[in-house]
């Protein structure tokens, strides 16, 4: 079982993250540790020069709330929000945090993902861990 597991959150789909909070709970030790992470897509520099100062910074927190509010009726959870390409700042993440296994959230792939590849394919391919990927 694992002992540093991080469940990938994606805010702006409507998706419930329960079910993957959940098969990280099951793939877990008793004592493990669980981090919710949520990637915020990162503001172009050229797009950032032109929002007020420190709007970021609060789009961060605000983010950082609305996942500890989804996530409320769970304890032991720690949630993080960070700035980046998804695919690449969650293995980065997990990489930097000694993460043992990310869970992970799948859609059906279309078109697109066949040439781009999507998050869940990128994760799968580049982590540093065992990695589940659930439909």
């Amino acid at each position: 079982m694992y002992k540093n597991i991080l469940v990938a959150v994606a805010l702006d789909h409507d998706r419930d993250s329960n079910e993957a909070l959940n098969i990280a709970k099951a793939l877990g030790e008793a004592d493990a540790k669980i981090t919710a992470l949520h990637v915020m897509e990162e503001v172009p520099s050229y797009v950032a020069q032109y929002l007020p100062e420190g709007q970021l910074e609060s789009n961060v927190h605000e983010l950082e709330a609305r996942l500890k509010s989804e996530l409320s009726g769970r304890n032991g959870i720690e949630v993080a929000v960070v700035a980046g390409h998804a695919g690449h700042t969650i293995v980065d993440w997990a990489a930097h945090h000694d993460i043992d296994c990310i869970v992970i959230a799948s859609h059906r792939p279309g078109l697109q993902d066949y040439f781009l590849g999507s998050t869940a394919a990128r994760v799968v391919r580049h982590a540093p861990c065992a990695v589940h990927v659930h439909r």
